[in-house]
């Protein structure tokens, strides 16, 4: 198993790098750029073949080249924070009330800053063209590679996404299923609701982006450093933002930018990340 830097006291956390930024401490001052379109994106997905479906929403805001992604609770995003968001200062943005919009912010930002690029540490994966569950597989088989553990250990899945499950169980390895909507997965096994409560009794945490937007990353987070687990994060939201918590808690990150792989047939690319980066 990888070892996980242990807490020390320059260890970042989400908030001193928020903070940081609104200081303009890793790039150009915030207050100097500004959002050119911000937006929502949709989906409702039940692919051939698997009996449970899901929905998703995620806020987009684009700076410059950059796009930064929050996901939401569907219907969460009224229109006018939308509308509120285009064109405003992303120093503003950074200190919005509603912590999905400060994330999409931070992520905008430090993507314009340093884009996934391999001078910025990031190693691409390309997945091939195909339907949206071949194209799902394949992004769940390099999330999962992500991971450096025996068959027989048990992974946290927070944010539960059924490729993943089925990739998990291809490498033999147990997981305890996590999602605030709770249900059940496609093979029937009960979705818990309290994260932190299941990280204790796993080897390791695989945790979706998403839980930056609804505040339950950062003990997630705290959990893997002080008892030395690997925290593998598969991000759509937050892209930018947690490649730059690697080594403090985070230790692997598949980082995926808009356009997400479910909104083409066509090929995309995944930037995976391990140690730091430059």
């Amino acid at each position: 198993m990888t070892a996980v830097r242990p807490a020390s006291a320059g260890t970042l956390t989400y908030e001193t790098l928020l903070a940081r930024a609104r200081g303009g401490e890793l790039g150009p001052h915030p207050a100097g750029l500004r959002v050119a379109v911000a937006f929502t994106t949709r989906q409702a997905v039940r692919h051939d073949g698997r009996g449970t479906g899901y929905r998703n929403e995620v806020l987009g805001l684009r700076v410059g080249a950059a796009v930064g992604s929050c996901a939401v609770e569907p219907g969460a995003t009224a229109d006018g924070v939308v509308e509120e968001c285009a064109g405003a200062e992303v120093e503003r943005l950074l200190d919005h009330p509603l912590e999905p919009v400060r994330v999409a912010a931070l992520d905008a930002y430090l993507m314009h800053v340093a884009p996934h690029t391999p001078a910025h540490g990031a190693r691409p994966v390309r997945v091939p063209a195909g339907t949206s569950l071949e194209k799902s597989r394949a992004r769940a088989r390099a999330v999962v590679g992500l991971l450096h553990l025996p068959p027989g250990a048990t992974v946290l899945v927070v944010g539960v996404v059924n490729s993943l499950l089925e990739a998990l169980r291809a490498r033999r390895l147990a997981y305890v299923p996590c999602d605030f909507k709770g249900g059940v997965t496609e093979w029937g096994e009960a979705v818990a609701g309290d994260a932190l409560a299941g990280a204790h009794r796993c080897d390791a945490l695989l945790v979706s982006g998403m839980t930056l937007g609804n505040g339950t990353f950062e003990p997630l987070r705290r959990h893997a450093l002080e008892h030395g687990k690997q925290l593998v994060m598969f991000a759509q939201s937050g892209s930018a933002v947690l490649p730059r918590l690697l080594g403090h808690g985070v230790s692997a990150v598949c980082a995926e930018p808009y356009p997400f792989f479910w909104l083409d047939g066509g090929p995309s690319t995944l930037h995976l990340y391990q140690g730091g980066v430059r």
